[in-house]
């Protein structure tokens, strides 16, 4: 499983109740079509090899009897097969009956779990018929063999030491204190549950959410897999409800009340990632729960799963309108607390009619708003300059008279042609120094405001720019509250496009959206015909592309060719391979090389899972060195 990621399969297949041979012959489909879309894990419904809703046919000799010959056949079905396979059955033991399900790879019964919490209300009458399996695991003798007998028996697989997978039997994952808890503390990575959960009036909903939520909270894979047509329906009806979900998220979910066979794929290096960050996961394992090894081979999986080209931003438009919501306030909230603290009279804001200074502009404005102040006291400087064009000049402008602030017009060339002139620098080499001169110029000024009258500075840059360093050290890179600094540049945009979604003011409203029309620039060189000449996105690559490298690197951890494979799936038919290769090498070069400015970054609010403060999220040395992930590149 190359980069971690394996294949699995929940299938509900056609039953009869009671027809043993026909459910094995249905199972045998389903793991022949499973193997063919290269799944290494398929997982069959609860008691799916007699059917659930037998009743009292479980206590008859004839059905157990079967029952045992066709387990013995679907493992024999699996001999040349690259399989693990769970099916759910009855199993008689030592006198007494057990739901269980049975884990066969290679022509061999590995195991078979035992159901721990049987229910017996409502519709459900479990201890009619069935024993709750035993505390611990030990073993039974089945066809003449011991094999491994009772609850959370870890499968392993030979060679692949992060894929440990546990099985679970439905209303385990209902009870208050699941199996499944202590089997991720021992290690697994992936749970199975074979169930039967009939359907009622919303019960969908609450069944995906408790998938999802164990898989969240276990930080691991969970493959459901439910009964459906061809069970009994004289008092119940199963609509087939397969998840395959991920550490909270649902990757795969089957139509209802149709019987098929869904498949995802399993990141296993996510979960282990994510775990390792999680020093509340108190995964200890001791020995206490039975391991089995088992067998299959690795290869590379083809991927289905979607990867969104934004990572940061939700594809649904009524999630992602709540989450720019809750994003605003959370940093007008900061924003709030600490004009509070420091009894701040004034906030002043370097406008430039670019993006970042418009959001901050914007939260500044909801953060007065929120104090019941006077947005008089937010000071919008714009500071003109030798790349400074009519049309962020005019929408700068603009927005601050419609906020409420006080504009005030500082041109800054003449200063910046003295500092030339003393330094000894040719205004006609549009260099670095001639980008940086004026930069730091400008934050100077904000800094001088911001003591003659009281204030703070609000920070605007975002934290794609911080990722790429691309920020002029002790210039825009300065401030003294950056409310931008954990929003990346492709969250800028809809946060910026919400608020003029939102505004009841027509004129701001077009000001913003002829600012998210703007191209992202820092506008440092001259313009040409009066239009921006210098293209961030020209120079250090798409943003879109750095914020995809930014989220997977940071977040999981993981490794180059892995981020480069992501985003070639992400992209297709946009950046082809060559295009991605060359401007990943750039995002780890700048990543690396450009640490020291955010080593003493200004304070600022968290707003997501990725942030690269250096006192929380990110602590990295700024001499580290960034050739181990640039080789990783050059193979692939």
């Amino acid at each position: 499983m190359k980069h971690g990621f394996v294949k699995v399969a929940a299938a509900t297949p056609d039953i009869r109740v009671a027809d043993v041979e026909f459910n094995t012959e249905k199972i045998f489909e389903g793991i022949d079509k499973a193997c063919e879309n290269k799944a290494k894990i398929i997982v069959f419904p609860e008691l799916c090899v007699t059917g659930y809703t037998c009743g009292d046919l479980f206590t008859q000799d004839v059905l157990l009897k079967e029952t045992q010959e066709a387990l013995k056949r679907i493992a024999a079905h699996t001999a040349d097969k690259d399989i693990l396979v769970f099916a759910g059955a009855p199993l008689s033991v030592r006198g007494k009956l057990y739901n269980v399900a049975a884990a066969m790879n290679r022509g061999k019964i590995l195991g078979f779990t035992s159901k721990t919490f049987l229910p017996n209300y409502a519709e459900f009458y479990e201890m009619r018929q069935f024993t709750p399996g035993p505390e611990k695991a030990g073993y039974v003798l089945f066809d003449g063999e011991e094999i491994p007998f009772g609850p959370q028996i870890l499968f392993e697989a030979a060679g692949l030491e992060d894929l440990i997978v546990s099985a679970e039997i439905c209303e385990d994952v209902w009870s208050p204190i699941p199996p499944s808890i202590g089997a991720a503390l021992e290690g697994a990575t992936v749970i199975v549950n074979c169930s039967a959960s009939n359907e009622t009036i919303g019960k969908d909903r609450y069944r995906r959410d408790l998938i999802a939520g164990q898989s969240a909270r276990l930080i691991a894979g969970y493959v459901y897999a439910n009964a459906g047509e061809g069970e009994s329906t004289t008092d119940v009806v199963f609509g087939g409800h397969n998840i395959i979900a991920e550490n909270g998220a649902v990757l795969e979910e089957s139509r209802r009340y149709c019987n098929e066979i869904i498949y995802s794929e399993f990141d296993l290096q996510r979960i282990i990632g994510e775990r390792r960050k999680n020093t509340t996961f108190a995964a200890k394992p001791q020995g206490a729960l039975m391991r089995v090894p088992f067998f299959i081979e690795t290869e590379d999986t083809k991927l289905t799963r979607i990867f969104p080209k934004q990572p940061f931003v939700p594809s649904d438009e009524r999630t992602r309108a709540e989450r720019c919501e809750e994003i605003l306030t959370i940093q007008a909230m900061g924003l709030k607390k600490r004009l509070m603290h420091t009894r701040a009279k004034t906030a002043v804001v370097g406008i430039s009619g670019g993006l970042d200074s418009t959001l901050a502009l914007l939260v500044t404005a909801r953060a007065f708003d929120m104090l019941g102040r006077d947005k008089r006291d937010i000071i919008t400087v714009t500071m003109p300059c030798f790349g400074t064009t009519d049309r962020t000049y005019n929408n700068a402008c603009e927005m601050a008279r419609k906020t409420g602030a006080t504009l005030k017009e500082v041109p800054i060339a003449d200063a910046v042609n003295v500092h030339f002139r003393d330094i000894g620098h040719d205004p006609q080499s549009h260099d670095v120094t001639y980008e940086n001169a004026q930069a730091r110029e400008r934050t100077q000024v904000l800094m001088d405001i911001a003591n003659r009258t009281g204030g703070v500075v609000i920070g605007t840059g975002d934290m794609s720019e911080l990722a790429l360093g691309w920020a002029t050290y002790n210039g825009d890179h300065m401030s003294m509250y950056g409310v931008n600094a954990s929003v990346p540049k492709t969250l800028v945009r809809h946060l910026v496009k919400y608020a003029a979604d939102e505004t009841e003011d027509d004129a701001l409203k077009n000001v913003l959206y002829d600012v998210l029309d703007t191209p992202v620039s820092p506008e440092l060189l001259p313009p040409k015909d009066g239009d921006i000449a210098q293209k961030t996105e020209d120079l250090v690559g798409p943003y879109e592309l750095h914020d995809f490298f930014l989220y997977y690197m940071l977040r999981f951890g993981y490794e180059p060719d892995k981020v480069f494979r992501l985003a070639e799936a992400a992209f297709a038919g946009d950046y082809d391979r060559e295009i991605i290769r060359k401007w990943l090498k750039t995002f780890y070069r700048r990543f690396f090389s450009q640490q020291f400015k955010r080593s003493c970054l200004p304070d600022g609010p968290k707003v997501g899972t990725v942030a690269l403060s250096p006192r929380g999220d990110w602590r990295m040395p700024s001499d580290a060195c960034a050739e181990v992930w640039l080789k990783r590149l050059d193979r692939v």
